[in-house]
């Protein structure tokens, strides 16, 4: 039965402030009691929802216990989370949630002797693999969500990762932990003596208890924890008493992992490293289907792999559809119906290579597959590990409004011996019901993460899902296997411990849960006693989105709230060494400020009754201010969460209700303020020098003084392409139109020029197009009317120009990316702008053709034979189009060598680091990899950047003048 409180709303919001303020006076940490906040909290990447009273990011174990402490008295429940990854609704409760990941995230310690590692367990795994890898040591469990996955979070599921084959789970290298008990006490738990173990047995405190009552609890109920477990070794739910009645000391940490923050919160964790092989090599089977890539395992298994993990053709399709892993297609042969990945570690390549052959020998004796791919080198394997990690958020990708591939059956395993028939009854199982399902993960261990997909909006699905689980778990007993191998039990599988443990190990299960926590207030409801697994779903709780008008066409099945909605909070985002998504979480760590955070946040003013009020709200609008419109989530994030789009739609609404300001509408004119700089230069150049009129700028509209303003230049690319005599070159290529956009053709025409030179002598007749400006500038400040105007004048002049499907170019990424993205969003129906979108190519893909086909030829003794060249790529470039055809051209001058950057956003964002509120975290951001990569690089290094924004970011933080590809091509060009 349920209890009903008796308390008002009034009652329950006068004591959560009361909560609230107790935490601000007692903790260092932050607090946030917040609608907004609560309910980014209220997720995380499973089906579930539940919205917390309140949130907090304590700064150390002190402020752990002090939160616990507090809350404790008023009868509210806490739960620890690290990154919110969890895929069970593990880290997701009513009560208090603590944030261990925002503060509590140093490594204290490394000790390569002892091959140990002293952490926060806010560290994230790739941090802690980044600090080890000089010592040649490395963290052994290797999750998917390495980039973002905590220590802690990684102790509280039992996470494993591909590599569990070789080497097991959390718990195998947890040593020791500081934790903080129920009753906020502090502790300290570590494989003891036995006679150690009586003596704080002895203490008359909780730490005194569970060191008395846990060996208790084994031998009273020795019989059912002998029998009840599931015979297989890769468990990850319920309570570990198997390991602690191992032989062995009393081992209280080792017992906790896996626990999910039910029993203890841990704070700092001593753990263990492992060598880190020197050399990786990959075999990578091709075969006809799912079922013969499975049954290929038992070969790859026999050559002792560190991983074999299987990718079925669902996934390959969706990673063919992202820019961000499309050159995985173009080194796989034919059409695969799925991919066997198998990995050898080790010191010795030429040992690996012969393991590598000996499988594929054996896959051909044996008639398995039809082809496979050896990956020796890391160049080779970089694109296949990018998609082999990525699987999960390839698969939500498919995700149709409500209609999503969820998490309730993807963490079975069974001995790998049966893997063949389990997956065939398995899905037999699905289509009985009529579900598909995208295969993916370990086949090493015969694990198999398969998501079905379902609309749980729909109560008959619901019913499907509830029916589903249990055959599913019937059918794993049935194999001795495992129901939670890795992503734990949470709200999604602890339901059914009771019937998978059976009756007297699970009661001994609740009574570890009343040693440890008597009053039930640590994460109550996972692995014992919990909820049905249909409560608390995310979806059916959300209410139906009121009608909303929006300026920007979504093209997603529910609008705006939809877009926003297809954030399933895998949390990628929240990576923060690698790529550009999502630059401020890179900068504040704030979940936020981060991609999910924002969409969620959003998920929530969309919901209101008057979301177009919603829509203005300043709460939201923090959120959303430092969002720097990178559009990198549109390409890094699986899911495609297009926030740049949905700020700029938030930022209209925000406009209508509270007024556009001075300063959005100056950037908006930007095309007409450069012109009319251009035109009165050198005398618009000298405000930018003198300290009061900065001072004044920034007073009255807000532009920050640090940040130098850009130099106009009076010959115009317009006026010299007006004035210049013709170069008499043969027209072999047609017509090309040129756009000239409204930074470079004013401040930098120099660009201009040398890329319609360029043009011109690979055969192409150029038209330069300069009547009006795209809207760009105008969409970044939610001027989204305003910005239509400009595109349906632009699309139209620009399709009628040329020849009919004559390319359009330009040299500014943000310009030119817009004429096939945002145009569409403001046109949807407009054949102007489909024709134009069509059109847009990038300038260098025309360059690199002109210099293959000998149109072009370059010099091989020019100023840049021999020399390094460093380059930036622009964020808009990534994430529409990619690098790949900059690389190309710049790879083409000889003697050069390139380097791209993997250094994210460069900070500056247009009109973003010109901002004063938004000077510091421009810099921040470009402090992050950017300004450290140029500064390090050797004088005669070139420093290259396509974007108008992004050199002025590196010469204003990184000390470098930055030049655009055409330019380099141009002055390599043979005379």
């Amino acid at each position: 039965m349920t209890a009903v409180s008796s308390s008002s709303p009034a009652d329950e919001h006068g004591a959560a402030q009361d909560l609230a303020d107790r935490l601000r006076r007692e903790l260092d940490g932050e607090v946030a009691f917040d609608d907004y906040t609560r309910h980014l909290f209220a997720r995380d990447a499973s089906m579930y929802a539940i919205t917390p009273t309140g949130v907090v990011f304590p700064r150390h174990a002190e402020d752990v216990a002090a939160a616990v402490a507090a809350a404790a008295e008023q009868g509210v429940p806490v739960t620890a989370r690290g990154a919110g990854t969890s895929l069970a609704g593990q880290t997701v409760g009513p009560g208090l949630v603590l944030d261990l990941s925002r503060y509590m995230n140093r490594i204290h310690e490394i000790d390569a002797g002892n091959r140990t590692a002293l952490v926060d367990v806010g560290v994230v795994q790739d941090q802690l693999n980044r600090a080890a890898a000089p010592l040649g040591l490395m963290f052994g469990p290797d999750t998917s969500t390495s980039n973002r996955a905590t220590i802690g979070g990684m102790i509280g599921n039992n996470s494993a990762g591909s590599g569990s084959v070789r080497y097991g789970m959390t718990i195998d290298h947890v040593r020791e932990l500081d934790v903080v008990l129920s009753d906020a006490s502090l502790a300290h738990l570590a494989p003891v003596s036995e006679a150690e173990r009586e003596r704080r047995a002895k203490a008359a405190t909780l730490e005194g208890a569970i060191h008395r009552r846990l060996p208790e609890i084994l031998n009273e109920n020795a019989s059912a924890i002998a029998e009840g477990y599931p015979k297989f070794w890769r468990r990850a739910g319920g309570y570990r008493l198997d390991r602690l009645a191992g032989d062995g000391p009393f081992d209280p940490a080792k017992f906790v992992v896996g626990s999910e923050g039910t029993l203890v919160v841990a704070t700092q964790a001593l753990v263990d490293l492992v060598p880190k092989p020197l050399r990786t090599v990959i075999a990578v089977g091709h075969f006809i289907s799912t079922p013969a890539a499975i049954a290929a395992t038992d070969d790859a298994l026999s050559c002792d792999p560190a991983a074999v993990e299987l990718m079925d053709r669902t996934i390959l399709e969706l990673s063919r559809q992202k820019i961000e892993y499309a050159s995985l297609g173009s080194i796989l042969e034919g059409d695969p119906g799925a991919l066997l990945f198998v990995t050898f570690t080790g010191d010795d390549e030429q040992l690996l290579v012969g393991q590598l052959e000996r499988l594929t020998a054996l896959w051909r004796r044996h008639g398995h597959g039809y082809h496979t791919l050896k990956a020796v080198t890391a160049g080779q394997q970089g694109a296949l590990l990018k998609v082999r990690k990525s699987s999960l958020g390839l698969l939500m990708a498919a995700s149709v409004g409500s209609r999503r591939p969820l998490a309730f059956i993807e963490d079975t395993a069974v001995d790998p011996v049966h893997l063949a028939e389990y997956t065939r009854r398995f899905k037999a199982i699905l289509d009985r019901h009529d579900l598909t399902a995208g295969f993916y993960g370990h086949c090493s261990v015969g694990c198999l993460h398969i998501r079905p997909f379902l609309d749980l909006t729909d109560p008959a699905q619901v019913h499907t899902m509830r029916s589903v689980a249990q055959q599913i778990k019937d059918l794993v007993r049935e194999y001795g296997g495992v129901n939670s191998s890795e992503h734990g039990d949470g709200l999604a599988r602890s339901e059914f411990n009771r019937e998978l443990f059976g009756d007297d190990l699970y009661e001994t299960m609740r009574q570890v849960k009343r040693v440890f926590d008597p009053d039930n207030r640590l994460n109550p409801g996972k692995i014992v006693d919990a909820p049905s697994m249909t409560d608390n779903l995310r979806d059916p709780a959300l209410p139906p989105a009121p009608p909303l008008r929006t300026r920007l066409s979504f093209d997603v099945v529910g609008g705006m709230r939809s877009a926003a909605d297809r954030c399933m909070n895998i949390g990628l985002c929240r990576k923060s060494a690698t790529g550009t998504m999502c630059p401020s979480y890179m900068a504040t760590r704030q979940e936020e400020h981060s991609t999910r955070g924002r969409a969620n946040a959003l998920v929530k003013a969309l919901s209101e009754p008057d979301p177009r009020a919603a829509l203005g709200d300043e709460r939201l609008h923090e959120i959303l201010d430092l969002c720097l419109g990178c559009k990198a989530c549109k390409s890094e994030c699986p899911l495609g969460v297009d926030m740049a789009a949905l700020k700029t739609e938030t930022l209209s609404h925000h406009h209508d209700l509270h007024g556009t300001p001075l300063r959005s509408r100056i950037f908006g004119a930007i095309r007409s303020l450069n012109r009319l700089g251009s035109a009165t230069a050198p005398l618009s150049n000298l405000p930018g020098r003198i300290r009061p009129v900065r001072q004044l700028m920034d007073r009255l509209i807000g532009i920050a003084p640090a940040r130098p303003l850009p130099r106009f230049e009076r010959a115009s690319l317009l006026r010299w392409f007006r004035r210049r005599t013709s170069r008499g070159h043969a027209v072999t290529q047609g017509t090309v139109v040129f756009l000239a956009d409204s930074f470079t053709t004013f401040t930098e025409p120099g660009i201009g020029r040398a890329a319609i030179e360029l043009l011109e002598r690979a055969g192409w007749q150029v038209q330069l197009e300069a009547s009006g400006c795209c809207g760009r500038s105008s969409l970044s400040k939610g001027l989204v009317d305003d910005a239509r105007r400009k595109a349906r004048k632009l699309a139209h002049t620009l399709s009628s120009r040329g020849e009919p499907g004559s390319p359009i170019v330009g040299c500014e990424p943000s310009c030119l990316m817009t004429l096939r993205d945002e145009h569409l969003a403001l046109l949807p129906d407009d054949v102007a702008v489909k024709d134009v979108a069509g059109r847009v190519r990038q300038v260098e893909e025309l360059l690199v053709e002109a210099i293959d086909d000998g149109r072009l030829r370059l010099c091989a003794d020019s100023w840049l034979a021999g020399r390094r060249l460093l380059y930036h790529g622009h964020c808009h470039q990534k994430a529409e189009v990619g690098t790949a055809a900059t690389i190309a051209l710049l790879g083409r001058i000889p003697g050069a060598t390139v380097d791209e950057l993997d250094a994210g956003c460069c900070g500056m964002a247009g009109s973003f680091g010109f901002e004063t509120e938004h000077y510091e975290m421009s810099m921040t951001v470009g402090n992050d990899r950017l300004f450290p990569a140029v500064r390090a690089a050797s004088e005669d290094t070139v420093v290259v950047a396509t974007g108008v924004s992004c050199r002025q970011q590196i010469s204003h933080g990184g000390g470098r003048r930055a030049l655009h590809p055409v330019e380099l091509v141009r002055s390599a060009l043979h005379p």
